[in-house]
């Protein structure tokens, strides 16, 4: 892992497989640390002759900080209720464009883009803003912001913002094991011990609650992108899992609906997460849809 210069500001990001690999940039989620992508997906996508391109979102592992920037939610709330843009200290448009930052950075002319959950939004962004950049786009569990797709279910949106009860390694650790249930797969099994070891590696490495306040001010102030998607040409492919509780199935099968030509895979027993048992089906996917559309670009 490195740290570069993007888009003005420090970016941390590792370089995965083959300096001559077909270009993929992963943009990870809400609060997640480049780190969090499970290994074996990693491998699994250098295997298949990737070069892939993690790295931590500004406001989370190693990546630029906005100390200090506390959200006004009500204010926000407020604003948006007004049909105002609310002040925030930063936009998901902000985000994607350290993404395509950090490729003029490492010298990428092009590359394939996919993002999970919020990455997957701010992936989107980076095909609407930054089309030259973009070979082709992976939305995974990840939505167009349209405000009319059913929302969480309580239970998932209480799990992804309530606090630990503490900053200890112990009591983050254990608060995040009985929150994801709330959205784990169904039809893969929860690893308890493979779970509290990322997130104890992730306590280790970076442990900054405060930069997910921003991520969600982000998320919320975004604008629905359902229209603009509308107009996108470019080779596109949608995973969403069908026990997903936070964004739902419906989130994936309008973001495909939206874009044209887009390609929708939906698999039984996912949920918003990664259990090892769903990477091969995912990699799959992923790998051939690459594969094809370099072809078709060659």
């Amino acid at each position: 892992m490195a740290q570069i210069r993007a888009n003005g500001i420090d970016i941390e990001y590792a370089v995965y497989g083959q300096a001559d690999g077909v270009p993929l940039v992963l943009i990870h989620g809400f609060g997640q640390q480049l780190t969090a992508w499970p290994d074996e997906f990693l491998q699994a996508l250098t295997d298949g002759g990737l070069k892939v391109v993690a790295y931590d979102n500004r406001d989370v592992g190693l990546s630029a900080k906005w100390d200090g920037q506390i959200p006004d939610f009500a204010g926000i709330a407020a604003d948006l209720q007004a049909g105002r843009s609310p002040q925030i200290a930063y936009s998901l448009d902000d985000m994607a464009a350290d993404a395509m930052g950090l490729l003029d950075a490492l010298g990428i002319t092009s590359a394939h883009v996919a993002g999970a959950s919020m990455g997957g939004m701010i992936a989107q962004l980076a095909a609407l803003n930054h089309p030259g950049k973009v070979r082709s786009l992976i939305s995974i569990f990840s939505t167009t912001g349209d405000r009319s797709l059913p929302p969480a279910t309580p239970e998932a949106h209480m799990a992804l913002l309530t606090k630990p009860e503490g900053d200890e390694r112990a009591a983050v650790i254990a608060h995040v094991l009985q929150s994801r249930r709330a959205y784990a797969s169904t039809g893969y099994p929860y690893d308890d011990e493979l779970i509290a070891a990322q997130v104890g590696a992730s306590y280790d490495r970076m442990y900054y609650p405060e930069g997910t306040l921003r991520h969600w001010a982000a998320i919320l102030a975004a604008p629905p992108r359902t229209e603009r998607l509308k107009a996108l040409d470019l080779p596109t492919l949608v995973l969403h899992g069908g026990a997903d509780t936070l964004i739902r199935p419906a989130a994936g099968r309008h973001t495909a609906e939206c874009i044209r030509g887009a390609e929708y895979r939906e698999i039984e027993g996912w949920g918003h997460d990664l259990p090892l048992g769903v990477i091969p089906r995912i990699i799959g996917y992923m790998l051939d849809f690459v594969r094809r559309t370099e072809a078709a670009r060659a």
